[in-house]
């Protein structure tokens, strides 16, 4: 019996090590069809019936990008223009990127006529739209959000003072336009050159007297066609340089939470704090908004 023992435990050894070794050339097969199964046709599968989503997701992202509602608000305003103002009285001129001392300046319409130079300024936006013409940057509300944007005013006034370097007239005789397309509404009183799309003919065919002369407007179209940037991709990449630099200069310069102007560094003359320096609103008295300067 005892010599029966040993024999027994050896027999189970030998049927465990079997099973195992049936376990293990059972799977290989498996496993190697697993690593060697290919999902291509699968992909291309899922691409022969998805494929027309790409294209829709890039035009998606075209249409909400800044550049393609830039073109299309000018795009709208060149429009208005020509269907509604006389083309005898009225000389167009677009899309006019003129060089500066720092840069270059890009200008969206320029009309021309006997009643003075208008220079538009386009802007294509939705949403509450809160600035006046003081204040150095405007707010755009969608719902609850806000952004801030630099006044068009003051954008545009950059371009006339461009205009009148380079111009033989009178100063008197450009004037500034800023025309709103899109769904905006404005919630603060504007000035008068500040419209929407419908107000902005109104606007131009209000100044009704011939402040120049045919020769001058003649004189006026020539200066600007000759003394304009060539149109192309490299202008247009310069400039954007240019305006990209400019915004990250003001990056640091500190603005009014509560009207967007510009905060100037002021000293307390009495009180407690005598002699402390605090920043103050530029548009004092009107606005009293304050900051510690940290």
């Amino acid at each position: 019996m005892a010599e029966l023992i040993p024999s027994l435990n050896t027999c189970l050894r030998n049927m465990t090590s079997g099973e195992k070794r049936l376990k293990l050339k059972g799977s290989e097969p498996f496993s190697r069809n697993y690593r060697e199964m290919d999902i291509t046709p699968i992909i291309n599968q899922l691409f022969s019936v998805l494929w027309y989503l790409i294209p829709l997701a890039l035009l998606a992202g075209l249409f909400k990008s800044p550049w393609f509602k830039g073109i299309l608000g000018e795009f709208q305003v060149n429009l208005l223009l020509k269907l509604f103002l006389s083309k005898d009285k009225y000389h167009l001129i677009k899309n006019v990127t003129l060089p500066t001392e720092d840069g270059s300046t890009q200008i969206d319409h320029i009309l021309v006529s006997q009643y003075g130079v208008f220079v538009i300024e386009t802007k294509n936006m939705k949403g509450w739209v809160f600035g006046s013409a003081n204040q150095k940057q405007w707010t755009q509300r969608i719902y609850k959000h806000s952004s801030k944007f630099q006044n068009p005013l003051h954008q545009n006034y950059k371009h006339i003072k461009t205009l009148e370097a380079c111009l033989n007239i009178p100063a008197e005789s450009i004037f500034s336009v800023i025309v709103f397309i899109g769904d905006s509404t404005f919630k603060t009183d504007m000035p008068r050159n500040v419209t929407y799309a419908g107000s902005c003919i109104r606007f131009i065919k209000s100044i009704n007297t011939e402040i120049l002369s045919q020769e001058q407007v003649q004189d006026v179209i020539n200066t600007i066609q000759g003394g304009r940037l060539q149109p192309s991709i490299k202008t247009n990449r310069e400039h954007i340089a240019h305006v990209k630099q400019i915004i990250n200069s003001k990056e640091n310069d500190k603005t009014c939470s509560k009207c967007g102007s510009s905060m100037v560094m002021r000293e307390a003359k009495k009180g407690a704090n005598a002699g402390n320096k605090f920043w103050g609103c530029s548009n004092f008295p009107k606005c009293r908004a304050i900051a510690k300067i940290t």
